[in-house]
């Protein structure tokens, strides 16, 4: 071998030698095994499938497939291919994984500390986010303003109406020259100009308001470990390289790899479609973007994020839905094509009895002529009198059907949608809004949506005794280091500890920080030294169903093998056969001596504080082997190690909120992982339980409610206001029972296990501080402060949308019943509408868009709060709205038709003058309607009216158009002006609408 060539190889073998710090011991003596074989192969003849890469300054890189996939270059951060990342972790190739140095060898060429992981700073997020991307995924592009301007053009009226105008239009200037003769074509086009563009703005602002729900739902808070802190930070700033902290329920931001953890267990299913849950270890370290953390806990380290990972290129394709469609959208559909048909019957008797006037002689110009003599009459004439009949008849089908009723729930849902948002309920599904003004029952949580979810450990049992801090200096050393390690090493929390010595900042679930900090500061725990004194073996993580959380671990000092167990306080008794007692002492543990501690636990539990107990029990080397072999760990004959009790007070005007409700005529139910003392002192101190009511059957455990008969669970379900010790299983039992009794049930929920009960019931409501990302996604409101009176509100909020929808069809209908009777009468009788094509569809401006958002807008009021839920299958019009639309709409009639047919005589003035007092009032009659829409029972309509200022100024802004249709726009909308006098009566007539 040539000189040069074996110094070039001694060169790579001492870089080699430099092996990166964060390689373990057996790692760096493999690599020095594997330099003496390639040292000692060096001389034989080159394969073809081999290749060296000539290190860069800062790292190595091997790869043994011809097509060299790890790139490299001379800067600070080791530029990877990001195709090689990718393809690493979606061909889940375990080989190819050791070629590059297995994890670690990847976690050193990203420059990750695997314990302490990216440095974080600027600079360095940016350099990644340069070279990988960040993790936010192209979306398809958002439908512009045009595409809803086309949309609205879709309709069939419009199209009618459209042609109507440009005949008009045409036969207009032939007739009159262009100079007068393009106002009738005109005024129309301007008309549904505006129509249209009204339409199209409403639901260009619709699908905006949709876009940023889309981002707020999508930025989802995750905990990475960055500069040795554990920390909380957007998925949106994840980059290549970062160690991500899972636990159960979360969703796996970005690919990466395995780093450590324990009984880790992830559901595929959105990728692959397969519902067996995978194991995730260090044998099979690949982790996708997307899928769900069912069981266990664990770190990762990031290799793709955004557009880079699988789950990204199927995200890119999908778009927001924002056409779905709520029950009562669909209800108001049908109630639409129902009166549309009737419109349409209606303007087709106009269409034929004008016709027919027509060329029967029976209709007459302004001086009194008749129209159609005949074949003296002229082909435009009478082109240009059939274009007005068909104008005339279209417009009364625009008129006729209720567009606005579509565009109302619309606008509602989405204003209620925006003011939520401000009330902390984030809407994932448009029609829960509605929906929770129906809701009968409401099954809630106790930890973080009854109490603040802030704990603090208030009470230790060591033995049958308290201590308290001032007497922990007098525990036996050795129970404190057993005690200290059952706090640190069966935990998913962490403690960090600042180099400037601020304060200690501890992680993890709430009742995990509580216990963690009392440690720390109380007992005095270091937490990183016994984590590094010990090996973990096993781990088996806690879960609502088992209330338990357990770990096999073996001391480095002596190789002797522990189990420590933690968990709700009487089921960890009950795996224990032995005590210490307050000198440190162990005892046998009897009969009396349980009954002595389910006292001290039900005194804790009366005290509303959550009882937790930790247990230990040393065992051998075969019974180690045998519960690794069975993946469990020993849980009979533990020693009671002692108790804690933790305080989790009650929120601020959460007992407020509670009786809002029960006044509502909505129950409320608890349901709750915690013990039956603490679930009664939490429910009474809340208000859920009264002091006066009867007990029997009001408090029940879950084991019990489970064990009931089906038609035991039926008779008892609706006396139940309590269940302690439940499982997620059980809330989803009642959430049945209910459902089958006929309640509309709202459930909340924090947890994986709450899924299968937030998808049932009629209401999910998931958590947004606690709640996991697999609760997030069953649900149909996420409450983002966690807080009951939030869920109170958005009963509110989905009793106002109800309400809001039924004040606008009262609005609505009056207007097409009184417009429907008012032109087929004048055509029939008198061959001729009052009101003409400009006229209608103003009004329907008026009617369909500024009323709706005048009554759309209105907040909720506290006399929504005093009423009893309105029924899934009550009808949208009830006796009370008829009366009032069949009263105001007789009203409108007779005083038009009476102007129609007397008025030139009552008010001595021209035919133009009196069609143009018919318009006049017509439009102000419904103005004024609109204050009698605003209260559907009561008659003071003025109250509360000062607090809504959109809709005063939508009344304003009607007024002022209508006073410049009249007075202003003579030829536009074909009308005359009126004096003082004549617009007293017109107001004075709208006033007794």
């Amino acid at each position: 071998m040539p000189t040069f060539k074996i110094l070039e190889i001694l060169e790579q073998i001492q870089y080699l030698l430099r092996a990166p710090n964060s390689l373990s011991e057996p790692k760096k003596r493999w690599l020095s095994a594997f330099v003496s074989i390639y040292y000692s192969r060096s001389s034989l003849p080159k394969k073809n499938n081999a290749k060296i890469i000539t290190p860069s300054p800062s790292f190595i890189s091997l790869d043994l497939i011809p097509d060299t996939r790890w790139k490299t270059d001379q800067s600070s951060l080791n530029k990877i291919y990001q195709s090689s990342l990718t393809e690493l972790v979606k061909e889940k190739n375990i080989e190819k994984l050791q070629i590059v140095g297995g994890v670690d060898g990847v976690a050193s060429s990203l420059e990750t500390n695997v314990e302490c992981g990216i440095h974080g700073n600027v600079e360095d997020i940016a350099h990644r986010r340069e070279a990988f991307g960040s993790n936010t995924y192209k979306r398809p592009p958002t439908k512009s303003f045009f595409h809803f301007v086309v949309e609205a053009f879709k309709d069939l009226t419009i199209l009618i109406l459209l042609g109507s105008a440009v005949l008009s239009l045409v036969f207009g200037i032939k007739e009159n020259g262009i100079k007068e003769g393009w106002y009738d074509g005109g005024s129309i086009f301007v008309a549904i100009f505006l129509v249209i563009a009204v339409s199209a703005i409403s639901n260009f602002r619709q699908n905006r308001q949709f876009d940023k729900l889309s981002k707020v739902s999508n930025n989802i808070q995750i905990e990475v470990v960055r500069a040795g802190r554990r920390q909380q930070i957007s998925i949106f700033e994840i980059v290549v390289g970062d160690v991500i902290c899972l636990k159960i329920g979360d969703q796996v931001p970005a690919d990466g790899l395995f780093l450590d953890g324990h009984s880790l267990q992830v559901d595929e299913s959105s990728m692959t479609g397969e519902s067996d849950h995978v194991e995730v270890n260090c044998s099979h370290p690949f982790l996708f973007s997307g899928t769900k953390v069912v069981d266990g806990y664990a770190r990762m380290l990031v290799t793709s994020v955004g557009m880079n990972t699988i789950w990204g290129e199927m995200m890119s394709l999908i778009s927001r839905d924002t056409n779905e469609q709520t029950p009562l959208q669909v209800r108001l559909n049908r109630l639409t094509s129902s009166i549309g048909k009737v419109g349409l019957a209606v303007a087709f008797l106009v269409l034929v009895v004008l016709l027919v006037r027509y060329f029967t002689g029976n209709t007459e110009d302004e001086n009194g002529n008749k129209e159609f003599n005949g074949s003296s009459t002229k082909v435009n004439d009478i082109l240009n009198a059939v274009v007005g009949i068909v104008a005339a008849a279209v417009t009364i089908v625009v008129v006729a059907i209720p567009e606005g009723l579509p565009l109302a729930v619309t606008l509602t849902l989405a204003y209620s949608m925006k003011r939520m948002m401000v009330d902390q309920a984030m809407v994932r599904k448009l029609s829960a809004c509605e929906t929770m003004g129906s809701a009968t029952t409401i099954c809630t949580d106790k930890t973080g949506t009854l109490t603040l979810n802030k704990m603090k450990v208030t009470k230790f049992w060591l033995g049958k005794e308290s201590f308290v801090p001032a007497t922990y200096s007098s525990i036996a050393p050795y129970f404190l280091k057993l005690l200290q390690e059952g706090v640190a090493l069966n935990t998913t929390g962490s403690v960090y500890k600042p180099a400037s010595g601020s304060e200690i900042e501890f992680s993890g679930s709430p009742t995990e920080q509580a216990i963690l900090s009392w440690a720390v500061l109380e007992l005095s725990m270091e937490m990183e030294q016994l984590m590094q004194s010990c090996k973990i073996l096993y781990v088996e993580a806690f879960n609502s169903q088992k209330k338990r959380s357990g770990v096999l671990m073996r001391r480095n000092a002596d190789n002797t093998i522990h189990v420590h167990w933690k968990g709700a306080a009487e089921m960890i008794l009950k795996m224990c056969s032995s005590y210490y007692d307050a000198s440190g002492i162990m005892k046998d543990l009897d009969n009396g001596d349980k009954m002595k501690f389910e006292q001290i636990i039900q005194g804790m539990a009366a005290s509303s504080l959550r009882c937790i107990a930790f247990a230990h029990k040393q065992v051998s080397e075969e019974d180690q082997e045998h519960d690794s072999e069975q993946k469990k760990i020993e849980e009979e004959g533990l020693t009671l190690l002692g108790l804690v009790g933790i305080k989790d007070p009650c929120r601020p005007g959460v007992k407020k909120a509670v009786e809002d409700c029960q006044n509502a005529g909505v129950n409320i139910k608890m349901i709750t992982g915690d013990n039956v003392f603490t679930a009664k002192a939490i429910a009474t101190e809340c208000g859920i339980l009264r002091f006066d009511q009867d007990m029997s059957g009001a408090v029940v455990e879950g084991v019990e409610f489970r064990n009931y008969t089906p038609e035991e669970r039926m008779e008892r379900v609706d006396k139940i206001c309590v269940m302690a010790r439940s499982s997620p299983l059980d809330k989803l039992l009642m959430v049945e029972c209910l459902k089958q009794k006929g309640h509309v049930v709202a459930v909340t929920g924090d947890g994986t296990n709450d899924a299968p009960a937030l998808k049932e019931a009629d209401v999910g409501l998931s958590m947004g501080i606690q709640g996991t990302e697999v609760a997030k996604e069953s649900s149909d409101i996420v409450i983002l402060d966690d807080n009951f009176a939030s869920v109170a509100t958005v009963l509110r909020w989905g009793r106002c949308v109800y309400n809001n929808i039924q004040k606008f069809i009262q609005f609505q209908l009056t207007v097409n019943v009184a417009a429907l009777v008012i032109n087929f009468v004048a055509a029939v009788s008198a061959g001729k509408v009052p009101l003409t094509a400009v006229q209608l569809l103003w009004v329907n401006l008026i009617m369909d868009t500024l009323g709706a958002l005048a009554l759309a807008t209105e907040k909720p009021t506290e006399e929504l709060m005093t009423k009893p839920p309105v029924g899934r299958t009550e009808p949208l019009i009830t006796n009370i709205m008829w009366r009032n639309l069949l009263a105001q709409s007789l009203y409108q009639i007779i005083v038009l038709l009476t102007l129609q047919f007397k008025g030139e005589s009552i008010f001595g003035v021209t035919e133009k003058v009196n069609d143009t007092l018919i318009f006049n009032t017509f439009v102000l009659c419904q103005v004024f309607n609109e204050f009698n829409a605003r209260k559907l029972e009561k008659k003071n309509v003025f109250k509360g009216i000062h607090r809504n200022k959109l809709f005063l100024g939508i009344i304003a802004i009607t007024i002022v158009l209508q006073v410049v249709m009249v007075e202003f726009l003579k030829k536009f909308a074909d009308t005359e002006r009126l004096n003082w006098g004549q617009w007293g009566v017109c107001i004075g007539i709208g006033i007794k609408a």
